[in-house]
């Protein structure tokens, strides 16, 4: 049996946020009060959220636990300040990563003069009670290994006409970031992608040559995804 390969379309993520206080959020999973039971995670991936904030605009202190959070900035700059003092400025093209392990406290603000925008993924994390840990990855190029999510993050930024293997891996997770691309081959063949859409696959591992090909100059986001429950 080969791989499931679905697309979804960014228009269908559910909006949230406060947009009274400068925030709108589009969930493409289950998320706070929309609850979507076929909605609740792929592998160990249970948000990945697009944030807007406008100048001024942000989350008040708030915890996490057992969760490592990827945040890769679109555009602007995210000011990110943790409860222990500690400050960093993330820019578009650096990958942040916090892992809240046991718990952590911490702020996200748009301190700019610009409106911000930034995806954020959340894993859960295999082992529960780690020690919380905090990185910035400036200008990421390299694959990203999360291995306390079993999960490997990789940009790319193909031209028109190149083309990505969809990840072949249990589970894997594809975000247009910008451009316009289709899917060649697998069960979604034919699929044209615009920003904000996302190929999610199942039984990657038999993927079958099933890839993403760009149709104008792109940024796409592939997570790789082990089986939590494996």
């Amino acid at each position: 049996m080969g791989a499931v390969i679905d697309v979804r379309r960014g228009t269908d993520r559910h909006p949230g946020g406060e947009p009274d206080a400068g925030i709108t959020t589009r969930h493409a999973f289950s998320f706070g009060p929309h609850y979507d039971p076929g909605n609740l995670r792929l592998g160990p991936l249970t948000a990945c959220n697009e944030e807007h904030l406008a100048p001024g605009a942000g989350f008040a202190e708030h915890r996490h636990s057992d969760t490592e959070l990827l945040t890769w900035v679109v555009s602007g700059e995210l000011s990110h300040r943790d409860a222990r003092g500690g400050s960093t400025r993330v820019r578009p093209g650096d990958l942040q990563h916090l892992g809240a392990g046991a718990g952590v406290h911490h702020v996200e603000r748009n301190d700019g003069a610009g409106p911000l925008v930034f995806l954020q993924l959340w894993l859960a994390a295999r082992t529960p009670a780690l020690t919380p840990r905090y990185t910035v990855v400036r200008a990421l190029a390299a694959p990203y290994e999360v291995p306390e999510a079993g999960a490997v993050l990789r940009v790319a930024r193909p031209a028109p006409g190149e083309t990505l293997p969809l990840p072949a891996a249990p589970y894997g997770y594809v975000h247009l970031v910008r451009g316009e691309a289709e899917v060649r081959g697998g069960t979604a063949g034919g699929a044209r992608l615009a920003a904000g859409d996302a190929v999610r696959v199942r039984d990657g591992a038999d993927v079958r040559g099933a890839v993403l090909r760009a149709r104008t100059v792109c940024e796409v986001l592939l997570l790789e995804l082990a089986d939590p429950f494996a």
